[in-house]
């Protein structure tokens, strides 16, 4: 059963924020008119799918009285069927959408990806993945920024680190995280035989200065001169930064920049996110803790995803679906792979099992 007077005060509010977006006073007031389109923009898909609930229930009720008549009763029949598959699927959706919103789902996100086991091999399905989503987010418009990197050779990374920027980022991505496998058959391999590596995906939302708090006395910084592959200079300055959290003993460096400022800022802009995320993680573990105690759970299969080359052939774990469609996956059509986490995750909460671990 659908919760009407939650619905009929979330349309009621929808109607306000009307008024209130005409008013010249809130017009003039730049913070306030965000804030009212944000809340407006919110509820607006709940309003317009309780709207159609709404006259779909009523031709129902329609159709269910004129099934006596004559004349109408054949038509109603006919009708009802059709009727009463969209009204449960718009329960459904409601339902999805009166779910509890992520509030860093607005975030823009740290995307950290990191060779894993494989040597060279790893490095290289680093590389793919960083372009598969680097193609998945040029349609988008989203704002793909190189925050740093570190090259095994040409084409190929130990690590690199990225910021996205754009509408709904850490919404669209924030299931990627975790550890993603690769089997194909080297360029360098003579015998034609098929090898395994792997690379890790990090997705971070994108810390906000009131978020994350930093005390200068508990930051150490280092300047160094640039560093290319080998060992080569990239330039003669000292623009090298490196920051490292006395606390957690966490540390990051940014060299891409030939500014010192500039580094400076990238590293601090990753710690920040980093740190946040430790508190995050934090949080998650205390009540996964506690859910372990009461209902009891397994441990989580390490790798999420394969990406099986020879066979053309993905396979998200977590959800157990598989494609054959790998050419393009690794182009950046990500989709179809995407939505089934999505719609997987959004199923799991509306069980009333909390959220799923992924």
């Amino acid at each position: 059963m659908l919760p009407i007077e939650k619905l009929t005060a979330i349309r009621r509010r929808r109607e306000e924020l009307d008024q209130l977006l005409c008013d010249p006073a809130v017009i003039a007031d730049h913070t306030k008119l965000q804030e009212f389109n944000r809340e407006r923009s919110q509820l607006g898909a709940v309003v317009e799918a309780f709207d159609e609930w709404t006259d779909t229930e009523r031709r129902i009720r329609e159709d269910r009285e004129a099934l006596s008549d004559p004349e109408l009763g054949p038509l109603a029949e006919e009708e009802l069927p059709g009727l009463e598959k969209q009204l449960a699927e718009l329960e459904q959706r409601i339902q999805v959408l009166l779910l509890p919103q992520d509030p860093r789902d607005e975030k823009n996100l740290l995307l950290e990806i990191r060779a894993g086991t494989g040597g060279e091999e790893a490095a290289l399905f680093a590389a793919d993945l960083f372009r598969m989503y680097l193609r998945y987010a040029e349609p988008r418009g989203w704002k793909v920024e190189v925050l740093s990197r570190s090259e095994a050779a040409p084409g190929a990374y130990k690590e690199i680190v990225a910021l996205v920027s754009g509408q709904r980022v850490f919404s669209t991505l924030k299931y990627e995280g975790g550890v993603h496998r690769v089997q194909r058959v080297p360029s360098t391999e003579a015998q034609g035989r098929i090898h395994t590596s792997t690379a890790t995906v990090a997705v971070l939302p994108e810390a906000d200065d009131v978020e994350v708090n930093i005390d200068d006395k508990d930051l150490r910084i280092d300047i160094a001169a640039s560093g290319g592959p080998g060992g080569q200079a990239v330039n003669t300055t000292n623009s090298a930064v490196q920051i490292t959290h006395l606390p957690t003993g966490m540390i990051v460096k940014c060299q891409d920049e030939r500014s010192q400022l500039k580094n400076k800022a990238r590293a601090l802009k990753v710690l920040k996110s980093r740190l946040l995320d430790l508190e995050l993680k934090r949080q998650a573990d205390e009540i996964r803790d506690e859910r372990r105690t009461m209902v009891g759970a397994g441990e989580r299969s390490e790798k999420i995803r394969t990406y099986n080359f020879p066979q053309n052939r993905v396979t998200d774990h977590r959800i157990q679906l598989t494609l054959h469609k790998l050419d393009r996956v690794i182009d950046g059509d990500l989709d179809e792979l995407l939505q089934a986490l999505v719609s997987w995750h959004q199923a799991e909460r509306l069980k009333g099992e909390g959220s799923p671990r992924l």
